[in-house]
């Protein structure tokens, strides 16, 4: 039997086209030829999650995301359905979170609780927010980007400031200043000069104050010993009996000052005794008189007669004067 092209072209567009749906129901999250069961999750905001995104538990593909539709016409709630495509035991506490990486789409992620109880088919999830690596850096971000803005505010200030007091008398100041500064590295610069500098010169004499001490190390050396040798004879000396010597000496005086000012000895009698004093005065007034009278009239103590003598002149009564010479001895 003979088939006809019509005939072949019908079959293989059927075949094309039930190729082409089963493909997309594919693509879509549908399995054609294996009966899933479906879950659902309800979000406030989907983010990047859209259909035939994966669905994982522990990092494995478990299903598709069927579909995604709002609760009400104010989108108070998103539904998203999940096509499971593998038969696996979700517990009933467990809760379900969008995951959006950096590079790729978005996922949706169950996270497994613990209850006993699993989820059967038409159930629907617990969801939680899960910030994301990109929500996180945001978080970091954000009061960097804040701070860095107001520092930038400041900075506009302080240089809005600074332009208004450099007006041009502080302009000019500051060319002075700079042109101070200059001046300042100039004689820095000549002062360390290497050749005429005097920080090179003062260098200079330190080298020539060393190089002479070099050559006189042998005369340093000599003085030095001489003075220690000096030293050592100065600490050999007998210092104690002079020290002894002195000290009998100052007990010495001390006691003859004792001496001089008792009353009851000779010495301080005659010292603090005021009659005694004056008897002397009187005693010895009367011997300045006698001698001036010896002096002035000899021949009344030298001439003598058995029968008699004559009266020479009127006794002294007074001393004479010591810067005067008496009229009989001329």
């Amino acid at each position: 039997m003979k088939i006809s092209n019509e005939t072949k072209v019908g079959v293989l567009t059927i075949s094309a086209l039930t190729l082409l749906i089963i493909g997309f129901n594919f693509l879509k999250g549908k399995d054609l030829f294996n009966k899933s069961k479906k879950i659902y999750a309800v979000f406030d905001d989907l983010g990047s999650l859209s259909k035939s995104n994966d669905v994982k538990i522990n990092g494995l593909v478990i299903g598709k995301v069927y579909s995604l539709e709002a609760t009400d016409k104010n989108i108070s709630g998103i539904v998203a359905t999940i096509n499971l495509t593998h038969d696996v035991n979700i517990p009933r506490d467990s809760k379900a979170f969008i995951s959006t990486p950096l590079i790729g789409g978005s996922t949706l992620i169950i996270e497994k609780g613990t209850d006993t109880v699993y989820l059967k088919p038409g159930d629907t999830l617990k969801t939680k927010v899960d910030n994301g690596i990109v929500d996180d850096i945001k978080a970091q971000l954000t009061p960097t980007l804040n701070k860095v803005r107001n520092s930038l505010d400041t900075l506009n200030i302080v240089l809005s400031s600074i332009a208004r007091v450099l007006n041009s008398e502080a302009k000019n100041n500051l060319q002075e200043i700079l042109a101070n500064l200059n001046q300042a590295t100039a004689s820095v610069n000549s002062l360390l000069d290497g050749q005429t500098g005097s920080l090179a010169k003062a260098i200079g004499n330190m080298n020539s104050i060393t190089e002479n001490l070099k050559k006189n190390n042998d005369t340093i050396t000599a003085t030095i010993n001489n003075a220690k040798h000096i030293t050592d004879k100065l600490a050999k000396l007998e210092i104690q009996p002079v020290i002894d010597s002195l000290q009998s000496t100052v007990k010495f005086l001390k006691a003859t000052v004792a001496k001089l000012s008792d009353p009851n000895g000779s010495i301080g009698a005659l010292i603090t005794d005021k009659k005694l004093y004056n008897k002397l005065n009187d005693v010895i007034l009367g011997a300045e008189i006698l001698i001036d009278d010896l002096r002035t009239h000899p021949r009344r103590y030298l001439n003598f007669s058995l029968i008699g003598g004559k009266d020479r002149g009127g006794a002294l009564t007074a001393p004479l004067a010591k810067d005067s010479v008496p009229s009989g001895n001329k």
